[in-house]
């Protein structure tokens, strides 16, 4: 008899599991398409509530500003929650 193989020690969490994200915009309201380690650190984040959302835009609003992006709106899945919100100092 053999055992069943252990379950993977990390597993990403699916889009139901994280359903808020902010999309990056730049000055003219386009969406701003971030590539490489950029779009993995900022682009590509989500958040399992609105709480961890907001926190996580406070503390990198500056990086991506950095970034070119100007404004950002926040998601709860495809429902537009609230935006764009500057990220003008």
């Amino acid at each position: 008899m053999s055992l069943p193989e252990q379950p993977a020690p990390y597993r990403p969490s699916a889009p139901a599991e994280n359903p808020w994200h902010w999309r990056l915009e730049d000055a003219s309201g386009a969406e701003v398409t971030l590539s490489g380690a950029d779009a993995t650190e900022y682009a590509e984040v989500a958040f399992p509530n609105q709480g961890d959302a907001e926190s996580w835009i406070g503390e990198t609003w500056s990086a991506l500003a950095d970034l070119g992006v100007t404004h950002v709106t926040l998601f709860e899945v495809d429902r537009e929650v609230y935006g764009p919100m500057s990220l003008s100092a």
